[in-house]
C-alpha cells in the first residue's frame, strides 16, 4: 500500500543526486556479469491478457498518470504548440504520434523499475522510478535508450524525405490546405501508405530489440548485446504472440493520442507496467 505520493520536485532532485555517481561508474557498469542468454519461455495470448491486467493493477495503485502528468505531457503540449503555429512543420504532427511508438520503452524506464520494486518493497512511489539512474547497469540502459532515440530521429527524417517526395517539398500553405492536400489527391494518399509501410518497419524493429532488453537491463547486471539478443530470441520464438503484443501497442497509443494525446497519460503507464510483467512471463527470474 502507498502511504504517500510525494513531491515531485522532492523525488526529482534526489534521483539526481545520486546520478551523479551513477554516472561515474557507467564504464564499469558497461561490462556484464551475464555473458549467455538466457532461457526464454513460450508465449501464449494469456500471458499478454495477464501482464495487461497486471500493469492495469500498477497504474491504479501507484498513480503513474499523474506522473506522466507532470513530465511527459507538457513536453508533448510544447511540442503540438510549436508545430501548430509554425505550418512547415505541420507534415511532422503525425509522424511525431507515430514516433511514441518507437520512444515509448524509453520512456517506461522508470515504470519497469516501480514495477520491479514493487516484487519485493510494499512502499513504491515516484521516487522509485528515479533509483533506476542510480542502478549499478545504467551505462547499458542509457546506451539502449540512445539507440532508440536514433532510431526515432532516422524515423522522423524519413517522413521528412516522404513528404518531400509527395506533396512537397514545399511546406504547407495552412493547416487546411495540408489536409486537403493529404486526403484528396493521388499523392497525399502516396504519403499515407508509404509513411505507413515504412512506419511499420521501424515499430517491427523497435519491438523485437526492446521489447525483452530494457526491462532486462533493468533487472540483471547484463550488456546491450545480450539483451538484445534475448528479446530478438523472444521474438523468434513467440512470432505471433510477439506480432499480437505489437498490434494491442499499436491499437492502445492511437486511441492513447486522441483527444491531442490526452490519453496517453493512462496509456503509456499501463503498457510500460504490462512490458515489464510481460518480460517476467518471458524471461525466468534470475534467483
Amino acid at each position: 500500500m502507498v502511504k504517500t505520493i510525494g513531491n515531485p520536485l522532492t523525488w526529482l532532485a534526489q534521483g539526481a543526486s545520486g546520478t551523479g555517481r551513477a554516472m561515474g561508474s557507467a564504464a564499469d557498469a558497461l561490462g556484464s556479469e551475464l555473458t549467455e542468454i538466457p532461457e526464454t519461455n513460450i508465449l501464449t495470448t494469456a500471458d499478454i491478457r495477464a501482464a495487461l491486467s497486471a500493469g492495469f493493477a500498477d497504474f491504479s495503485r501507484y498513480r503513474t498518470d499523474v506522473m506522466f502528468i507532470v513530465l511527459i505531457y507538457p513536453v508533448i503540449g510544447l511540442a503540438l504548440s510549436v508545430m501548430a503555429f509554425n505550418e512547415a512543420l505541420l507534415p511532422m504532427i503525425f509522424p511525431l504520434a507515430a514516433g511514441f511508438l518507437l520512444l515509448g520503452p524509453v520512456a517506461a524506464i522508470g515504470l519497469y523499475q516501480m514495477s520491479r520494486k514493487a516484487e519485493t518493497q510494499a512502499n513504491v512511489n515516484w521516487s522509485t522510478a528515479i533509483t533506476v539512474l542510480q542502478a549499478r547497469n545504467i551505462g547499458p540502459v542509457l546506451a539502449m535508450a540512445l539507440y532508440l532515440l536514433a532510431i526515432f530521429v532516422v524515423w522522423m527524417f524519413a517522413a521528412l524525405q516522404i513528404y518531400g517526395w509527395t506533396l512537397g517539398p514545399e511546406p504547407p500553405a495552412s493547416a487546411s490546405a495540408f489536409l486537403s492536400d493529404v486526403f484528396t489527391t493521388s499523392a497525399g494518399w502516396t504519403m499515407i501508405a508509404t509513411g505507413m509501410a515504412v512506419g511499420f518497419v521501424f515499430a517491427a524493429l523497435v519491438l523485437v530489440i526492446s521489447l525483452i532488453s530494457l526491462p532486462m537491463l533493468i533487472d540483471r547486471h547484463t550488456g546491450v548485446p545480450v539483451a538484445v539478443a534475448t528479446s530478438l530470441q523472444v521474438a523468434r520464438e513467440n512470432p505471433v504472440t510477439v506480432a499480437t503484443w505489437g498490434a494491442v501497442v499499436a491499437v492502445l497509443m492511437l486511441l492513447g493520442t486522441l483527444p491531442l494525446f490526452l490519453g496517453l497519460i493512462v496509456v503509456l503507464p499501463v503498457l510500460g507496467h504490462a512490458t515489464w510483467h510481460l518480460y517476467r512471463a518471458a524471461v525466468p527470474r534470475d534467483i
